[in-house]
């Protein structure tokens, strides 16, 4: 199960999340509480190990800038979060090597999902992306079963498991359900976030990587009371 941390904005919280097993650790360059500035996502990503998929999180943005600070950044893949057409993400796609297109729950849009064709993901947030509510799930029972399927919004600890049971996806995203404050992450409930996520994973035999296994870096200690307990 592909795990993506996104709205990282310190190198403390990208790098626990990198230790405790995410796949992907995501900034956020639109306006937003976890906005962060280029020169920090730079020095950031500079101690990421190359595995790990470094995403720039976009809206509305002008193609070229995606490109430019995505490059400039040393960023390995960018996530389309606002208006962009199917050309403009096309055009992106061309010149970086990974792409996420992301669509609200309700948006028109996503009937027409297939002409994103270039897109690597797609990932689908509740109307509100960043508010933490979650949405039907069911609206991604209408979407193309041969797409790389990325779930947001509202997702939690307590639900990430119920929520891969119920709509298979392969991979979650998650921010505000894994934080203290905005931009900032409690480290329990981003451990028990991805040790959950990755366990339902392996339940539903759709595992990202074969055989991965949660590593604790040295400096943090937790038993199983702290998986009960934020």
């Amino acid at each position: 199960m592909f795990v993506k941390i996104c709205g990282t904005t310190n190198e403390s919280d990208a790098l626990f999340a990198v230790a405790m097993g995410a796949d992907a650790v995501g900034f956020v360059f639109a306006p937003s509480p976890r906005q962060v500035q280029p020169t920090v996502v730079r020095d950031i990503v500079r101690r990421i190990p190359a595995e790990i998929l470094t995403v720039g999180v976009f809206r509305d943005e002008a193609p070229q800038r995606v490109v430019e600070l995505t490059n400039s950044c040393g960023l390995s893949a960018v996530q389309l979060h606002g208006h962009e057409s199917p050309a403009e993400a096309a055009w992106i796609r061309e010149r970086v090597p990974f792409l996420i297109k992301a669509f609200g729950a309700g948006d028109h849009m996503l009937s027409r999902v297939d002409e994103f064709e270039k897109a690597d993901a797609i990932l689908v947030d509740s109307g509100s992306p960043g508010s933490g509510k979650v949405f039907d799930w069911s609206v991604v029972e209408l979407l193309p079963l041969n797409r790389r399927l990325i779930l947001a919004g509202g997702l939690t600890p307590d639900n990430v498991g119920e929520a891969i049971a119920r709509t298979r996806p392969w991979g979650v995203d998650v921010a505000s359900g894994v934080e203290s404050t905005p931009g900032h992450k409690d480290a329990r409930r981003l451990y028990r976030f991805v040790t959950y996520a990755k366990e339902a994973g392996r339940a539903i035999d759709r595992p990202y990587f074969d055989g991965d296994e949660l590593l604790l870096p040295f400096d943090y200690e937790f038993d199983d009371e702290d998986l009960a307990n934020d």
